[in-house]
């Protein structure tokens, strides 16, 4: 990734240990760049952070899901009980059982409600892997469409095209590259610009729209987007209105409830660094000190004491 600047160092103990350099960008309501930093108008995977415009994509197509089911169809849930039993009403609600997921099967992602799940002598499943939630909602698009069940994750299925188109549409830009996800769905490439713009325009978008209603939705079940201790989850549980989503290898955007928002991707995927520049650029708007204090970075450890931390440095 050419052109990235540092955006976070690692302190341990007064000494700089470890520095992250990335990509980070902010936009005012009408989309216009507030301010950048490295080279956010180049294409990137964003991941999971692309969900809710996936979700938004799936709506437009059909999707008639309301709530926690709306909202765990843009997650990346932890696996908790109340994120496999939202999923399980999902595909309830369309005659489907987990049989039907393609999603790759994987223990929860949550450290604890991974041990209670081995405890119960559970194993890596697709119902508890953490895209479970957007996969449920693929296969209810697709009975939505009479489109075929079995072929949903090819990027030629008429859910995946709604997909794409979700995403084209918000963001304001052609896809320029499609790869597969860790789940098995295809991943689109776009820039962290029109990534920005996208969640801005969810936040801003009205009640009875597709975007409309799954920001809506992330914003009001928080908890079904990430799970008890993410920190997307604090973040929109202490900012109501706001909406933010979290992306493998350290992508992160948000959208405050005015349309001003944020993208940012770390460069070397260090999720620890993620969290730092995302309180940063939230710092750069003005939101408050409190909200910020709920969603930041977890300090640097020693001897299981707070040794150091993760800073913004940009």
């Amino acid at each position: 990734m050419d052109g990235q600047v540092q955006l976070a160092q690692v302190t341990r103990n007064g000494w700089v240990e470890s520095v992250h350099a990335g990509h980070a960008v902010l936009v005012d309501p009408d989309g216009t760049v507030i301010q950048s930093w490295g080279r956010p108008e180049d294409p990137v995977l964003p991941r999971s952070s692309n969900k809710p415009l996936q979700a938004a994509g799936m709506v437009g197509a059909g999707l008639d899901l309301e709530g926690e089911q709306l909202a765990i169809a843009s997650a990346s849930h932890s696996g908790e009980s109340f994120h496999l039993d939202t999923v399980r009403a999902i595909l309830a609600g369309g005659g489907l059982t987990e049989a039907d997921l393609a999603n790759t099967p994987a223990l929860p992602y949550a450290p604890a409600a991974q041990i209670a799940w081995i405890r119960a002598g559970g194993g890596p499943t697709s119902l508890t892997q953490n895209c479970s939630g957007k996969h449920a909602a693929m296969l209810r698009t697709a009975l939505a469409l009479g489109a075929p069940l079995g072929e949903y994750l090819d990027p030629e299925h008429p859910v995946q095209r709604a997909t794409a188109a979700g995403i084209e549409r918000l963001s304001g830009e052609r896809i320029v590259a499609t790869g597969v996800d860790g789940c098995g769905a295809p991943v689109a490439a776009i820039s962290l610009v029109g990534l920005a713009r996208a969640f801005s325009r969810m936040a801003l978008a009205g009640v009875g729209t597709p975007e409309g209603r799954v920001a809506r939705a992330m914003a009001a079940h928080p908890a079904h987007v990430g799970g008890t201790d993410r920190d997307v989850t604090l973040f929109m549980a202490a900012l109501p209105g706001a909406i933010a989503k979290d992306g493998a290898e350290s992508v992160h955007a948000f959208a405050l409830p005015d349309g001003h928002a944020g993208a940012l991707k770390v460069a070397d995927g260090s999720e620890r660094a993620r969290a730092a520049v995302a309180v940063a650029l939230l710092r750069h708007l003005g939101v408050d000190p409190t909200v910020l204090a709920v969603s930041g970075p977890a300090p640097i450890l020693g001897g299981g004491l707070p040794v150091g931390s993760v800073d913004a440095v940009f």
